[in-house]
């Protein structure tokens, strides 16, 4: 019989990512009791730790920001255990937890998800072909580069690139850093991300498609069609797919919190409470991928939801889901509460546009219409402000976002 050991802390946090340590930090500081930040790999600090490129705020590159924040957090106060999973829910508060010291139950009083995201890899794509060695992702690329020390004598000669946003971008220059040549980027959108000025860039492939893998044991090349329908073969013994994020949100899902549609990430209000009473989400557990200073901001803001709930309750959570119309693809967040509506909402497009019109509706009634000034990239969040949100009713119908007038980019 498998002993299963019960506890109780103040605040559980699942996850030691920038969002999830940065909330830790910020509720041990202000003595909110036990904090626990539970990490299933066994070093902290998520994707940070092997993202050597700047773009980190004040820290040098993204291991030099992910060891601040762990010590951040621990000086805090926070308790910080790693090589343990959070597994299931024994109850609304309380998780299954499975480490080296076996299996826990853990119940707190606030739980914060910050599982973050990752990229879907080949097979979620359905990118049809025979199951060849040499294929990646970015997050599998950076980590075997940048942790293990994997050069070309064991990643290959010569790569394509399946992605043109700014992560691509990070993909070729670890590529070029472990000896490997870049054929191409491949994108089906129209432009790519890429950075003026930039020299020695490789061939961008736009409006084009990766269709199969060719090659049986390794690699050997990609077959692309073009959007005129061209076919065509890249010559390569190593393809890194990029982008494409999904949120981390099978505790979510296991645990019966509501997902949203657009972003496939827990549903929160702008206090980043979930509609399950005393859970949390924060940072890419939401929506995929926004830079770490963003989702760390987003663990601040989340402790002090947390904060006062430890104090005297949540309050009134009631609240409207908020949708969007194409060519938006999602709202992040997603619901708004009385009160909870204090931080900036994130919109992303399906597809380039350019000056599109935002306008935010309720049962007819327009609560905000602004213009985005210049184009609208499918890789890159835009900022709306708040303010229209304290004219919401939390228990009316749905708040529509639409983006209108904006025509595509070509």
């Amino acid at each position: 019989m498998v002993r299963v050991r019960y506890r109780a802390v103040d605040v559980l946090v699942v996850g030691a990512g920038p969002a999830g340590l940065s909330a830790a930090a910020r509720l041990a500081t202000a003595g909110a009791g036990r904090v626990e930040v539970l990490e299933r790999e066994r070093t902290a600090g998520g994707a940070p730790r092997y993202s050597a490129h700047g773009g980190f705020g004040g820290a040098a590159d993204g291991p030099a920001y992910a060891r601040r924040a762990v010590a951040w957090a621990v000086r805090a106060g926070a308790t910080l255990r790693t090589g343990v999973s959070a597994t299931d829910w024994a109850g609304p508060l309380t998780l299954e937890i499975t480490g080296p010291a076996g299996r826990e139950r853990i119940t707190a009083r606030a739980v914060i998800l910050a599982t973050g995201a990752r990229e879907r890899p080949r097979s979620a794509r359905l990118v049809p072909g025979s199951r060849p060695s040499g294929v990646l992702t970015t997050g599998e690329l950076l980590q075997s580069v940048h942790l293990h020390g994997m050069r070309r004598e064991r990643l290959g000669r010569r790569a394509v690139v399946v992605g043109a946003e700014p992560v691509a971008r990070h993909a070729v220059a670890t590529l070029r850093h472990a000896g490997l040549h870049v054929a191409a980027l491949v994108t089906d959108l129209p432009r790519g991300a890429e950075r003026p000025g930039t020299v020695h860039r490789p061939p961008l492939l736009t409006d084009a498609a990766v269709t199969e893998l060719v090659g049986r044991g390794r690699l050997t090349g990609v077959r692309v069609r073009h959007g005129d329908g061209r076919p065509g073969l890249l010559r390569c013994d190593t393809v890194v797919f990029t982008g494409d994020w999904m949120p981390d949100h099978e505790l979510a899902r296991s645990g019966g919190v509501l997902l949203d549609g657009g972003t496939r990430g827990p549903a929160v209000d702008g206090a980043f409470r979930t509609a399950s009473p005393g859970v949390f989400a924060v940072g890419n557990v939401l929506r995929g991928v926004e830079p770490a200073v963003w989702a760390a901001a987003e663990g601040h803001a989340a402790a002090e939801s947390v904060l006062r709930l430890l104090v005297g309750g949540e309050g009134d959570v009631t609240a409207a889901p908020v949708v969007v119309e194409d060519p938006l693809r999602w709202v992040s967040p997603n619901r708004i509460s009385r009160g909870g509506h204090g931080r900036p909402f994130l919109l992303r497009a399906a597809r380039p546009l350019s000056h599109p019109v935002v306008t935010v509706e309720q049962e007819g009634r327009v609560l905000c219409r602004r213009t985005v000034r210049g184009v609208v990239q499918p890789w890159r969040s835009v900022r709306l402000a708040p303010d229209w949100a304290r004219a919401v009713d939390p228990a009316g119908g749905p708040v529509v976002v639409r983006a209108g007038d904006g025509e595509p980019v070509g």
